[in-house]
């Protein structure tokens, strides 16, 4: 496993000003952190280099284009023969409305956060690619009523 990056206070207040606002201008960033510019643009190439800033992304409203149902669907594999689940971890999250895939220990292998238009499209899309493909044994899916996106990942950073 890698050493964690060294976080000084300028890195952590970038990354806490970035999370609330990844748009934000260099000078923006810079006077939010209270810093000069280039830092900014320093401290920033660097966490992204050492992979600690992985990208910047958009944060579609899925209902406001007609994806209202979202769902976590847990999967349990047939057996765990090392060349099956590396085919179900590269295959799964290219399938339409994975929003994420996490590998789990416990009595669930896999844990998929998919999104569908409804229902109907949901069971179809469990049909489709979940209950047919010879890797999964079992799958179990609840509803998700609300989410809302945590921040306590900032304390952990100091």
């Amino acid at each position: 496993m890698p050493q964690p990056l060294e976080l000084d206070r300028i890195d952590r207040a970038l990354l806490t000003a970035l999370s609330q606002n990844a748009r934000a201008s260099g000078a923006a960033l810079a006077h939010e952190v209270g810093v000069a510019e280039s830092t900014v643009s320093l401290r920033l190439r660097r966490l992204q280099q050492e992979g600690t800033v992985r990208g910047f992304h958009v944060d579609v409203d899925l209902a406001s284009v007609g994806v209202s149902l979202q769902a976590l669907i847990a999967i349990r594999l047939v057996k765990h023969d090392r060349a099956e689940i590396d085919a179900f971890r590269n295959q799964v999250p290219h399938l339409p409305g994975v929003l994420g895939v996490f590998h789990m220990a416990g009595a669930d292998d896999y844990l998929l956060h998919v999104a569908a238009r409804d229902a109907e499209e949901l069971r179809q899309f469990v049909l489709a690619h979940l209950t047919g493909h010879p890797a999964v044994a079992h799958t179990e899916t609840n509803l998700i009523f609300e989410h809302v996106d945590g921040d306590g990942w900032q304390q952990l950073i100091g």
